[in-house]
């Protein structure tokens, strides 16, 4: 496949890497620089990671804890900066632990300059984290 040239198609893309659980490929789409934010995070769960390697570790665990699906919806809004993009998608899966359902709405920003992603506002919900087994940050709750 030849390299994304749009923010939605690398965002695309990068939903296809976490369908296949390549966390590493993922991660590589990231800018050395990029920062992650989860402005509606709960206490105690991360609201803001700085550079790949820390997103690295926040999401190296990730399919051990939870198992994607699909993504049955997704919407990609351009934005006035065509670097930036929002979205509206729903991920479904099965949260590993417990072998329930795991099924999330999200809306996120995200701005890509030269073929990375430099950010990523991530709101999802806060309440779903709170049911039991839901727990996909490695413990750091």
């Amino acid at each position: 496949m030849s390299a994304p040239t749009s923010p939605a198609e690398l965002y695309r893309h990068s939903l296809r890497l976490l369908l296949d659980k390549d966390i590493p490929a993922w991660v590589g789409l990231w800018a050395e620089d990029g920062v992650m934010e989860f402005p509606f995070a709960p206490d105690g769960w991360p609201r803001r990671l700085e550079g790949r390697d820390a997103i690295a570790a926040y999401m190296r665990a990730y399919p051990d804890h939870i198992d994607l699906h699909d993504f049955p919806t997704l919407r990609i809004h351009q934005t006035t900066d065509p670097q930036t993009i929002v979205v509206e998608m729903r991920g479904v899966g099965r949260v590993v632990e417990t072998d329930s359902p795991f099924d999330m709405t999200y809306i996120a920003v995200v701005t890509v300059q030269d073929g990375h992603i430099t950010s990523y506002r991530d709101y999802w919900n806060p309440l779903a984290v709170l049911e039991p087994g839901i727990d996909f940050t490695g413990g750091r709750r």
